[in-house]
């Protein structure tokens, strides 16, 4: 009885072994799909995080290299910021060289900006000398200094009060800390105790075009006079077509206009300047500031300011060079109180071009040349700025014309006559 109980045992055990097997075959089936479907996913997850980490790795690459990169092999960029007055001359990044092999001026040996304290500038200027005193205009007083190194320095003296005294300050201090070109008055310092504000630049000796043509400190003759075009082309070149975006100087003018002691100009006065737009036509709408006389038409009537209104502004300028006259004159005939009205007409005919000549240069001056310059001056001062050129055609228009001048008679650009002459 106990045997026939207990013998239907084997078969029963064997349908559980069978049902076991089973459930294992599916399991291992399940487990395949899962290692087939999650594979992928770790591997894609992989992938995109090896690629990430490279992009992130080639980014701070980049960013070194521009960092440190050289000063005489790349393109200048600056910065939409303003600086911290009390950063020190560490923290201020220098910007790149521009310039070109014909007739290099000699470079200025930067030591970075430095933050002076107002007693040091006491000590260079001797307390503010009047003896020192270099000029006196609506920006401040300009004073000659000597710092403890012996190095001459020009110290500028901000008088302008408020937020609009204070913006301008930052500015010149923010775009000339890294702005780096032969063609611009360099940056030394500053000075930004309590509430004095003082830029201190590299001097320069002989003081401001203004004073030579229009005051009549000394003469400059016609090899002198297309040298300071040219060098004034140049660092309106490098403002407009060698920075990104491009620096819109806004007060081109003759009084800022310095000359070294070998009467090569260097553009100083960024008080005013503007960063132009990344737009194609890279105009921005701005408040109407300058100096009457250099102010182009659209700027002046809309406030519409482009790289544009600065050409004209220096064909002002080469007027200047080329008449010996200021670009108002009231106490002229009627007629002639406009320089660029008066000069237009007389611009574009040859047989006239003569009668526009500065007498005191008596007539030692190349023909030729004049008609080219006065060419140039007329396209610059169109009335239209699309029809103005851009500064590095002029650049290019000017280079044979220094050339031919210092190939024929090489004194004519390093020498001149130093006699004061009377204003005719």
């Amino acid at each position: 009885m106990e045997f026939n109980a207990t013998a239907p045992a084997p078969a029963s055990t064997g349908k559980s072994h069978s049902h076991n097997a089973h459930n294992i075959i599916h399991s291992s089936s399940n487990l395949s799909s899962l290692v087939i479907i999650v594979t992928p996913v770790i591997i894609i997850i992989f992938l995109l995080a090896v690629i990430v980490t490279i992009v992130m790795l080639r980014r701070l690459r980049f960013a070194r290299s521009r960092s440190n990169v050289n000063n005489s092999s790349c393109l200048f960029s600056v910065a939409h910021t303003t600086i911290d007055i009390n950063a020190s001359p560490a923290d201020i990044k220098s910007g790149c060289l521009c310039g070109t092999s014909l007739g290099r001026m000699p470079q200025y040996k930067s030591r970075g900006v430095q933050v002076f304290t107002l007693k040091e500038m006491d000590l260079a200027t001797d307390n503010f000398s009047e003896a020192n005193m270099l000029d006196n205009g609506g920006y401040g007083v300009v004073y000659r200094g000597i710092l403890i190194d012996g190095t001459v320095i020009a110290i500028k003296v901000l008088c302008r009060q408020g937020r609009q005294g204070e913006r301008a300050f930052r500015l010149e201090v923010d775009l000339l800390s890294r702005l780096h070109c032969p063609y611009l008055v360099q940056l030394v310092g500053y000075c930004a105790d309590l509430n004095h504000r003082q830029l201190v630049f590299e001097y320069m000796p002989n003081a401001s075009l203004h004073k030579h043509l229009h005051q009549r400190r000394t003469w400059l003759n016609w090899g002198i006079r297309l040298r300071i075009a040219l060098d004034c082309a140049r660092a309106l070149e490098f403002l407009h077509e060698h920075t990104s975006p491009s620096v819109i100087h806004r007060n081109l003018k003759c009084s800022n206009i310095l000359l070294d002691q070998n009467f090569r100009a260097k553009l100083t006065g960024f008080g005013l300047a503007k960063i132009g737009s990344d737009k194609l036509d890279g105009l921005i709408s701005t408040c109407v500031l300058g100096t009457t006389g250099y102010l182009a038409p659209e700027y002046a009537s809309t406030g519409k300011l482009t790289t544009k209104s600065d050409v004209y502004s220096y064909g002002v300028i080469l007027l200047e060079l080329l008449t010996g006259r200021v670009p108002v004159d009231t106490n002229r005939p009627p007629g002639e109180h406009i320089l660029v009205s008066w000069a237009l007409p007389r611009l574009t005919k040859r047989e006239k071009a003569d009668e526009m000549v500065d007498p005191a240069l008596k007539g030692q001056y190349s023909r030729t040349d004049l008609i080219q310059v006065a060419a140039i001056a007329a396209m610059c001062v169109q009335t239209e700025a699309d029809y103005r050129p851009l500064m590095t055609d002029v650049v290019q228009s000017l280079i044979p014309l220094v050339k031919k001048l210092s190939t024929l008679c090489p004194s004519s650009l390093c020498k001149n006559d130093q006699t004061v002459r009377p204003r005719s």
